[in-house]
């Protein structure tokens, strides 16, 4: 890889999605065929969306545009959770498992959170003209 990194891949939020990509695919490679085009395929969906969000956002020139990204990658996160806790009812997924992702994506909503946070304070005080 090149020494270069472009603003998003510094930011931990994208860091630790990243990591949370790996998790999820190793995690689906454990589940049956049957939902390859359902929950399979919503969880990856989601998990992508997570990264993808925080590195879109990290473009835009105006904190406003970078907070909306934010928001959208927090509800990816989210989803992505929701869908856990469903595997786990139907038994896709073992309590351990689902604990230990709960973790790592409650870790990365704070940080996530914190970044939305900032960026919105960042809107709120530039002078108004």
């Amino acid at each position: 890889m090149s020494d270069y990194k472009f603003s998003f891949e510094r930011l931990e939020v994208w860091q630790l999605s990243r990591l949370l990509v790996i998790d999820i695919y190793n995690l689906m490679e454990q589940f049956p065929e049957k939902e390859k085009y359902g929950l399979v395929s919503q969880m990856k969906r989601a998990v992508i969306s997570v990264s993808s969000n925080i590195a879109e956002g990290s473009t835009r020139n105006s904190a406003k545009d970078q907070a909306r990204f934010s928001t959208i990658a927090y509800g990816s996160l989210i989803e992505l959770l929701n869908q856990l806790i469903l595997s786990f009812d139907l038994k896709l997924i073992l309590e351990n498992q689902l604990l230990a992702l709960r973790n790592k994506i409650q870790v990365l909503s704070v940080k996530l959170n914190n970044l939305r946070a900032a960026q919105k304070n960042s809107i709120n005080s530039k002078p108004k003209n």
